[in-house]
């Protein structure tokens, strides 16, 4: 077996059998990683030389890796130290080297670690660890033992005190005991959760976990999550609780070895150890475990809403008008072409105060009419569903069946307007503006626009600035640059930001390629690629399949067939005796193609040809846009038992939330969204779904909206709904009669 980077051959065969993945596919892929590969790129290009590993696995086997090395490394300098004391015996040596898991590592360096001043360390100094291990070694011998105790230059109470000291310390730092109690604790202890004495929580969040119980074994991760928020906020504090004749019955069974003498101070030792030592550590450790078993859940959760919200169906190269609502200050319109290039802005006043509509109107249509206007994305935010009844009966007044409108998710749009990217863009525009544009983007291609904006502010998460940051970032990168790799970039209209999460491009390189397409003009081919200033072979290669060039030299590069494989598509081409773009053009001739004529894998093969049926697919589900019920536009306008549209903005662990059009989303509980049995919310919808649901019940006060998807369910009903057909937008000058319509409301 070769030898990868300190990795051992008994490393890879445990990352291979909890992965499930074969050991050459493993081998293959480490050495692809080590040599540079990005992880999109191996698993679609380099399928031969992994056997088909998904991107999934692949990703796996990229963490693993990382633990691994970090656990090996720590494994050198614990060994490292431990013979500079003197104290690494070959029995020792062997069990660290043996540990495949950094907890159990350092249970076995515990005792060797630096150590402040403690009872343990005066009674060492006052030479009782020959004591101690006479208590330890359990042996009858001629010496009555106060005899012996009192041999030690102090009194022997005083002297079997410091023992027994040294004893308790001696069984805290046994990595076996410590290995068993940390398990006795997860599969025994319970969560016990209490309110603190006079605090205040208002809105009664943690109302449930004022004395609540929940074994460890069981506890899911979001409600571990709402506890340390609660004590987070001084409003719980939590214990684990492991009654502790269990932990002290097994450690008197390891220690206790014959009854004599010595039985007392033991049983008074391994009491001590418990209780001063033991609990709290092990607790410790239990709670950073389940802290750390929770953020990963939360984490998961949080990687699937945003990548079904990053993957959500773009409407696709249309011109939009962006909408972000305002009452006061108005509503801000920003205008953007087919490609997302700003266009005009302005701001209308159709509410209250000024009730401005036939003005308002003049706008809407001055702009819709000279910039041939085919959708109007309205941002989610304060005055959405009176903004959007406003477009509609505009719409309706001025005959544009063929025009839509839809309400947009604005998260992180005012933070995406006050950024360097946005000043970047738009150096000379107001923040209100850039928001505005931001939101006519989204409808066009959310992807491309969510992608400059901190995933954590896109209001998809769980408890999302509860944990762990850093780990956090790193994992939702990752997803981003999955979606993005998945879908594929435009080289000629593609952001900086968009091109960073292309497979091996940096930051930097993004932007020398944005300074170099401004200073030279569109890209012709891929190759030229590799005359931008940091795009070398390596770069070139993790790229060039992932970048589209729409209209170029060749038609290969808008599609997803890498460079490399050319050569296998002109000699598919020559065979059936045409050229590449009338290949393209009579995909039916692919099925005549003879796999054993060609030099090259199954796997690749199979996906140049799918790739050649449909060149520069968008693996994307085709647009819908949701219907929100005209007639219901607050919470007081929701009736129990009452059916709507509505739009799944987030995901939990316990449940769906849906967008039914009044300003508060509403809560399909994970017992209301199926009419079969789901161990998770994900298995019944997704972010950006649109969904039929029933209203339960509604609570105006504290702003809470109960909601059934399963009631609507039959067998094998589905949610779904024809996609809307996108059209020329014809206007009319309908505007007064619409204005005096309004103005009666």
């Amino acid at each position: 077996m070769p030898e990868l980077k300190s990795l051992t051959p008994e490393i890879l065969l445990h990352i291979a059998r909890i992965l499930n993945v074969p050991m050459k596919g493993l081998v293959a892929t480490i050495e692809l990683l080590d040599e540079g590969g990005t992880v999109p790129f191996i698993a679609r290009y380099r399928k031969e030389v992994t056997g088909n590993l998904d991107e999934v696995q692949i990703r796996a086997i990229e963490e693993k890796l990382a633990y691994f090395r970090e656990l090996d490394d720590r494994r050198a300098m614990i060994l490292r130290t431990i013979e500079e004391q003197g104290k690494l015996t070959d029995d020792l040596r062997a069990r660290i080297l043996a540990t495949l898991d950094k907890s159990e590592l350092e249970d076995l360096y515990l005792p060797y670690k630096p150590k402040r001043r403690t009872k343990v360390t005066i009674a060492r100094e006052k030479g009782l660890e020959p004591l101690a291990n006479y208590l330890w070694a359990q042996e009858v011998t001629d010496t009555p033992l106060a005899e012996y105790a009192a041999t030690f230059g102090i009194s022997a109470e005083e002297a079997l005190e410091g023992a027994r000291h040294i004893v308790a310390e001696m069984i805290s730092e046994n990595a076996d005991f410590r290995k068993a109690l940390r398990q006795m604790m997860f599969d025994e202890a319970v969560i016990v959760s209490s309110k603190v004495d006079g605090a205040v929580d208002e809105q009664e969040k943690f109302k449930m976990y004022y004395e609540y119980r929940e074994p460890v074994a069981k506890i899911p991760s979001h409600r571990m999550l709402a506890i340390r928020r609660g004590e987070t906020e001084n409003v719980l504090y939590f214990n684990i609780d492991l009654e502790p004749e269990r932990p002290l019955a097994y450690l008197k069974s390891k220690v206790l070895k014959q009854p004599g003498e010595w039985t007392p101070h033991l049983e008074l030792a391994v009491q001590d150890c418990y209780k001063r030592l033991l609990n709290l550590s092990i607790q410790s450790e239990v709670r950073l475990e389940l802290k750390q078993r929770a953020d990963l859940e939360a984490i998961r959760v949080f990687r699937e809403n945003l990548e079904n919200l990053l993957l959500a169906p773009p409407a696709g190269q249309i011109a939009v008008l962006g909408l972000d609502p305002g009452i006061r200050t108005g509503c801000k319109i920003a205008v953007v072409d087919e490609t997302g290039k700003f266009l005009d802005h302005s701001v209308i006043y159709p509410h209250q105060p000024k009730n401005d509509f036939a003005g308002s109107s003049r706008i809407l249509k001055e702009l819709m009419t000279k910039y041939n206007v085919r959708a109007i994305a309205i941002g989610n935010g304060t005055a959405s569903r009176e903004t959007d009844t406003f477009v509609r009966d505009f719409f309706k007044q001025q005959g544009l069946t063929e025009a839509f409108s839809v309400t947009v998710n604005e998260s992180g749009a005012s933070i995406y307007s006050a950024s360097d990217i946005a000043r970047q863009e738009f150096p000379d525009l107001d923040l209100t503006v850039r928001g505005a544009i931001s939101i006519a983007r989204r409808l066009q291609d959310p992807l491309a626009e969510l992608v400059k904006i901190d995933p954590k502010s896109i209001g998809v998460g769980q408890y999302q600035h509860d944990v762990d940051q850093g780990q956090l970032q790193k994992s939702l990168e990752t997803v981003i640059e999955s979606c993005v790799n998945r879908v594929g970039v435009d080289l000629n209209t593609a952001s900086w930001a968009l091109l960073r999460y292309v497979a091996g491009i940096t930051e930097r390189t993004a932007q020398k390629i944005v300074e170099y397409r401004n200073e030279h003009g569109k890209f012709r081919s891929r190759v030229q690629l590799t005359a931008v200033s940091g795009v070398g072979p390596k770069t070139f290669e993790q790229a060039a399949g992932f970048l589209r060039i729409r209209g170029g030299e060749n038609p290969l590069d808008f599609t997803a067939v890498h460079p490399e494989s050319y050569p296998v598509v002109e000699q598919i081409a020559k065979t059936q005796g045409i050229s590449i773009p009338e290949l393209i053009q009579k995909p039916e001739l692919l099925s005549k193609v003879k796999k054993d004529d060609l030099s090259v894998g199954v796997y690749t093969l199979t996906d140049i040809l799918e790739e050649l049926k449909k060149p520069g697919r968008d693996p994307r589900d085709k647009f819908v846009a949701p219907k929100f019920n005209d007639e219901v536009k607050e919470l007081a306008d929701l009736k129990p038992g009452m059916t709507l549209e509505g739009v799944v903005t987030n995901v939990t662990k316990f449940g769906a939330f849906v967008d039914v059009g009044v300003h508060q989303d509403g809560l399909v509980h994970i017992s209301e969204l199926s009419n079969r049995y789901i161990k998770e919310p994900s298995e019944a919808v997704k972010v950006g779904q649109i969904v039929k649901v029933q209203v339960l019940s509604f609570d105006v006060k504290n702003k809470r909206i109960a909601l059934s998807i399963k009631a609507l369910q039959g067998p094998g009903q589905k949610q779904a709904r024809p996609p809307v057909e996108k059209a020329p937008v014809k206007l009319d000058d309908k505007i007064s009669a619409l204005a005096d319509k309004w103005k009666r409301r």
